[in-house]
């Protein structure tokens, strides 16, 4: 993990842009797919989201915007973050058919290594959703976010694969770039500035 400075655009200070991805649930420890399933938090993920409380009370946010899911509300909760919106665009990826299933099962069935990232849900299973269709609901959450950034920080608090579909857009990638941002259960990054130009400032933060 990695925690950078703060970003600045012409000379003075904007704000950053905070995803934080919920707390374990028995899903995220296993690897099972989770998607539309509405799991709680695991005690360990409660446990998680209580130790943020501290870090996240030395900040001030202009925006708190949650994911419709519990395991995202309760985790802004303990993490002792009030929730101005709720949003839907922030919900995970939608895994249809895979719902439920790890990365090793499926690609068993398949007699091949698949991804998410390369392969998405593979033709002749529930259909799910696309990269390409997560990237545009990412793209108006960051757009709505922009509009906050002179007032302060922004908090994003939602799921992995989506927030690392929302960190590659920050930074000008496909969906596909979000393969190369893992981020722990009950982790954050920090989404900024260097010269009026999108970084990552911080990544896999406890």
């Amino acid at each position: 993990m990695f925690d950078g400075r703060m970003g600045e655009v012409l000379g003075g200070r904007v704000g950053e842009i905070i995803v934080l991805r919920h707390g374990q649930t028995e899903w995220s420890r296993s690897g099972q797919h989770t998607g539309v399933t509405d799991l709680p938090l695991l005690p360990e993920g409660e446990e998680q989201a209580q130790r943020l409380r501290a870090t996240f009370a030395q900040r001030s946010f202009a925006e708190v915007w949650v994911s419709p899911r519990q395991r995202a509300r309760r985790t802004a909760q303990l993490a002792g973050l009030t929730a101005t919106a709720v949003d839907d665009d922030l919900v995970e990826i939608d895994y249809g058919g895979y719902e439920g299933r790890t990365t090793a099962e499926i690609s068993a069935e398949l007699g091949r290594e698949w991804s998410v990232w390369r392969d998405g849900i593979v033709p002749g299973t529930t259909p799910g959703e696309t990269l390409a269709a997560v990237g545009a609901r990412v793209d108006r959450v960051l757009d709505r976010a922009r509009g906050h950034l002179a007032d302060g920080d922004v908090v994003l608090v939602a799921h992995g694969h989506v927030l690392r579909v929302l960190t590659a857009r920050w930074l000008g990638l496909e969906p596909q770039a979000g393969a190369l941002f893992a981020l722990p259960a009950g982790s954050y990054g920090v989404l900024g500035h260097e010269h009026a130009r999108p970084v990552l400032t911080g990544w896999g933060l406890h």
